[in-house]
């Protein structure tokens, strides 16, 4: 990978060379970010795009499959839309943090509205591209059920950017970490440090690429999850809970009218952020999404009223819309630095890692209590109203304002490469903390957007179950039901494999990260002892070795994990029929959406546990207490940033690769 070199200038950014030590800084911008996510996203995009397609349409010519060649078109529409926005967004980052550090030289509020600013571009990429995709594919063809190609591209790109992303960011993470601050005991985003451009390149390639394509994914799938629902019972089903005759077909386009209403309801959100002009940067983020949840719910129960004539489909949007606000509320009340359970573990790291890591731990299991409740009240509500309908249709409302919380979420990268840069560049002590300021509700931002993303995949994966419950129905005949009970011994077998499945992608994944690190480590360490990068300012780090570990890491250790999403739902439907894949959905969502909230949150609090240390308490930086919390923090950055994250994409894939070979399997078995 060639990499572009600045001694002098950082992108617009004058460097200081008695500070920076005279070092060629690598940008993080455009060349080595740009570069590093293209070279991540090529190999994987390529395979999705050739292999998977192939396989569809050799598919649809299998006498009685069922499977209809338009599905190959929309899986590739799919796939190109996800690609595109991870792009988009991976540019604009790489392009606004840069921009972001120069912006605080005036005040805080500058730098916030450049930051924020970049990553609502990526939010209104997300929802402007799911809405034409979907649109656009059912104007062509008139049959939702081709949309399930649509959803299975966007889900293919998800997972390699989630898992391939993750894998990137956190090797070069840990490694930055474990031999820069544990073992030199240099600051962090010290220039001397080989791997600190791939830990700050790695922060995109995770937290914009991956979380775009993650919630592009929910945000398409719950869309036409709600399309299929509605399509079954303007047929004349029952089983959605609606009644064809006083809904028609604009239940149809409901989903779509609401997601557009959201679009709005975001823009409005965003210019809440980028024209305010307070010093509380965490109260404006917060208000630009209250602010867009009320607008929403507003218009939504207007648009409602004037579409479906009927009040039953809002109480479940507002349900779903609620949901998500209380899932992002909790994971900041377990991960911010500002609350008990980061400090608790702060205070536990008086006596050593291991009770930090075992604080930790207890944290995210408590976590996950109030996301379960929350998520089961909006389906029971959702059900009660709408049926199956209803609870698809609270995924939709939960994704609603995705513009502006994606653009929340994405602030938060940005803000840490913009610290980071105020640190290489020696922008003077204002400016670094300002911009560590930023960074500071940055991770809280980041938090609460996975929490989000861990919600709305675990809702929009039980939409898609009863979505397979009715499809299975109406692909069987009349006269036949897909009986799901508990007697039923292929049942449970799918339930305990579903149940399974999640353990054994997170050992994969946080394995994957742990050899990926330890390459990392030993090329840090051999830097630091070749180039004598402590002792002496005349030998340079070579930041390139780095970049190409993690990229070469992430594209082989992806692998195994991608091929076991897709693969299980077939294998399983094949051999178990029907009912045991509707068990391995069940299990699989169970302990999916249990252990993403488990690691996502420890994680985050242990992040945050370092950084309340880090802000002078507990002896500060550099104290035995700061040591014994940057393992903590070591431990959970792949739980947080890789496996967490991955496995929402784990639960939707396999339901949306369920959907798209049900007719198959139904025709085999």
């Amino acid at each position: 990978m060639k990499t572009l070199k600045y001694k002098i200038e950082i992108n617009g950014l004058r460097v200081q060379n008695n500070i920076c030590h005279g070092y060629y800084i690598t940008p993080i911008t455009s060349a080595t970010g740009t570069g590093c996510v293209l070279v991540v996203a090529a190999v994987p995009v390529a395979f999705t795009l050739v292999f998977i397609p192939t396989l569809l349409f050799i598919a649809s010519f299998i006498p009685g499959s069922g499977m209809d060649q338009g599905l190959t078109i929309a899986f590739v529409i799919g796939a190109i839309f996800s690609a595109v926005t991870g792009n988009i967004g991976m540019r604009m980052a790489t392009m606004a943090n840069s921009r972001t550090a120069e912006g605080t030289k005036k005040n805080i509020n500058k730098g916030l509205s450049i930051a924020f600013s970049s990553g609502a571009v990526m939010g209104m990429c997300v929802v402007g591209l799911g809405v034409l995709g979907v649109f656009m594919l059912y104007i062509i063809f008139n049959d939702p059920s081709i949309l399930f190609g649509f959803g299975f591209g966007a889900s293919s790109i998800a997972l390699f950017a989630r898992v391939g992303g993750g894998i990137y960011t956190k090797s070069a993470d840990v490694g930055a970490d474990l031999v820069g601050k544990v073992e030199a005991g240099i600051p962090e985003d010290d220039p001397r440090n080989p791997a600190v451009i791939a830990d700050q390149v790695g922060d995109n390639v995770g937290d914009v690429a991956g979380m775009g394509a993650d919630l592009f994914e929910s945000y398409v799938d719950s869309i036409i999850a709600t399309m299929v629902l509605a399509t079954i019972a303007a047929a004349g089903s029952t089983i959605t809970g609606f009644i064809p005759d006083e809904i028609g077909k604009n239940a149809i386009y409901f989903p779509l009218i609401i997601a557009g209403m959201g679009i709005f309801a975001s823009i409005i959100g965003t210019m809440i952020v980028v024209f305010g002009k307070g010093k509380n940067v965490y109260g404006a983020l917060r208000n630009s999404l209250f602010i867009a949840t009320g607008l929403t719910a507003v218009l939504g129960a207007i648009l409602t009223y004037y579409v479906i004539g009927r009040f039953e489909p809002f109480y479940a949007m507002l349900a779903g819309l609620i949901a998500g606000i209380i899932i992002g509320l909790s994971t900041e009340y377990y991960t911010s630095e500002k609350r008990k359970p980061a400090q608790a573990i702060a205070e536990s790291s008086k006596t050593g890692p291991a009770t930090v890591i075992i604080q930790g731990l207890m944290t995210g299991m408590m976590s996950t209590i109030i996301p379960i409740i929350a998520v089961v009240t909006a389906m029971l509500f959702a059900h009660y109203f709408a049926g199956f309908y209803g609870v698809a249709i609270s995924a939709v409302g939960m994704l609603s304002i995705l513009g502006v919380s994606l653009a929340t979420d994405c602030y938060g990268p940005v803000a840490d490469n913009a610290q980071g840069i105020s640190e290489m560049a020696g922008m003077g002590s204002e400016i670094r903390e300002r911009t560590e300021q930023l960074d500071a509700v940055g991770n809280t931002t980041a938090a609460m957007g996975k929490g989000f993303a861990i919600g709305s995949a675990a809702i929009t994966s039980l939409a898609l179950i009863f979505t397979y419950i009715v499809t299975a129905e109406k692909l069987m005949g009349v006269g036949k039901t897909l009986e799901l009970s508990l007697s039923d011994p292929y049942l449970i077998s799918g339930i305990f494999i579903g149940a399974m499945l999640p353990f054994v992608f997170t050992a994969l994944t946080i394995g994957a990260v742990g050899r990926a690190a330890y390459a990392m480590v030993e090329e840090v360490r051999y830097q630091f002892k070749e180039f004598e990068l402590l002792k002496s300012d005349k030998n340079k780090p070579d930041y390139a070795r780095c970049v190409k570990i993690s990229t070469n890491q992430a594209l082989k250790e992806m692998i195994l994990p991608s091929l076991l999403a897709v693969i299980s739902p077939v294998v399983i439907g094949i051999i178990l029929g029907p009912e045991g894949l509707g068990g391995l959905l069940v299990g699989s969502i169970a302990t999916g959406f249990l252990l993403a909230v488990f690691l996502a949150n420890s994680g985050g609090a242990w992040d945050n546990a370092k950084k309340y240390i880090e802000s002078g308490n507990l002896g500060g930086k550099g104290s035995d207490s700061h040591k014994a919390a940057i393992i903590g923090d070591t431990v959970g950055d792949p739980f947080k940033d890789t496996s967490g994250p991955s496995l929402n994409i784990l639960i939707k894939l396999m339901s949306i690769v369920s959907l798209v070979f049900l007719p198959l399997i139904i025709a085999f078995n």
